[in-house]
């Protein structure tokens, strides 16, 4: 009889193979820690205008309420830190994750073949993959699988490789081996919270959201309050100040993704095609780009802030 032990293994070496980083699992269940933490973080209203944080609060502590029959969950992290970044030191910035295809389809695609690979290799295993797509406290599962600790700016870390990946999960009703979390290596530096541009990081209470570059420039659909002019460090896409400064970081190697490299104009665009973009280029540039998720008009929004 195969052993779980030997399962997961298996889907351990799967997992390389397909090209993430690393992989870990935990036994689903409901997050007894996180719930009092995220029920705080909601009451400060530290989601701003995303209210779809306050939906299925149940879930997001709970994977067996999201997928009936769950037993464990497989979390996995891929990297995206690229080769090149923007050559005009000028230019706005857009986060490096949204530099090349959207992460959603590349890695759900990556997911399905792990998930198919589990069903060949054991049998009747039933699941589902998700991709920052669905209630789920990723980070949480991430770190409680030994994949890293949670930094001061809320972003998984992981030693020799910093922070600059994707995370995503398999929910299956399959036990597993399960791993154990690794402890904190942030100690007392303070470096993201010094560097923030937007005084979004605090020691006590982590990141407060509603003040955070990446919350103005993607998830808020109104016009940026005007007092925040001058503060977004020129970035109109996300922001990578608090990983950029990230001692971790050091370690980050470039990703071998074909489908994350960028357009090669977005890498080359100045400061003035960025003003200039016209809603042609930007299709063209961010054809299968997650910077679509922001509309050509919310980018022109974000350029024009920064003037």
């Amino acid at each position: 009889m195969i052993t779980k032990e030997t399962y997961s293994k298996r889907i351990k070496a799967e997992a390389k193979r397909l090209g993430f980083l690393s992989c870990g699992m935990s036994k689903a269940g409901f997050l007894e820690q996180e719930a009092p933490l995220l029920e705080s973080w909601l009451k400060k209203n530290s989601h701003g205008e995303m209210q779809y944080m306050e939906n299925h609060f149940d879930k997001r502590l709970d994977p067996t309420l999201l997928v009936e029959g769950s037993k464990s969950v497989i979390s996995l992290i891929y990297n995206y830190f690229p080769e090149n970044i923007q050559q005009d030191p000028e230019a706005p910035k857009i986060s490096k994750y949204a530099y090349g295809k959207d992460y959603h389809f590349v890695i759900k695609d990556k997911l399905k073949q792990l998930l198919e690979f589990i069903k060949d290799d054991v049998g009747d295993v039933h699941g589902r993959a998700f991709v920052d797509s669905a209630p789920i406290l990723e980070k949480a599962w991430a770190k409680k699988s030994g994949l890293g600790w949670i930094g001061k700016h809320s972003n998984l870390l992981t030693q020799k490789v910093g922070s600059f990946y994707f995370i995503a999960e398999l929910i299956i009703d399959l036990e597993l081996d399960y791993d154990y979390a690794v402890t904190d290596h942030c100690g007392s530096c303070t470096a993201c919270i010094d560097a923030c541009p937007t005084d979004a990081i605090t020691s006590e209470n982590g990141v407060d959201g509603s003040k955070c570059i990446s919350y103005f420039t993607i998830e808020l659909k109104e016009q940026i309050p005007s007092n925040m002019k001058g503060q977004f460090d020129n970035w109109m896409f996300g922001c990578d100040v608090c990983q950029d400064v990230c001692p971790w970081n050091r370690f980050s190697k470039a990703h071998s993704e074909p489908l994350f490299n960028p357009n090669p104009e977005l890498l080359s665009m100045t400061k003035q095609d960025w003003e200039e973009i016209t809603y042609d280029t930007f299709n063209k540039v961010f054809q299968h780009s997650a910077v679509k998720r922001t509309k050509f008009s919310g980018l022109k929004r974000n350029i024009k802030f920064l003037e």
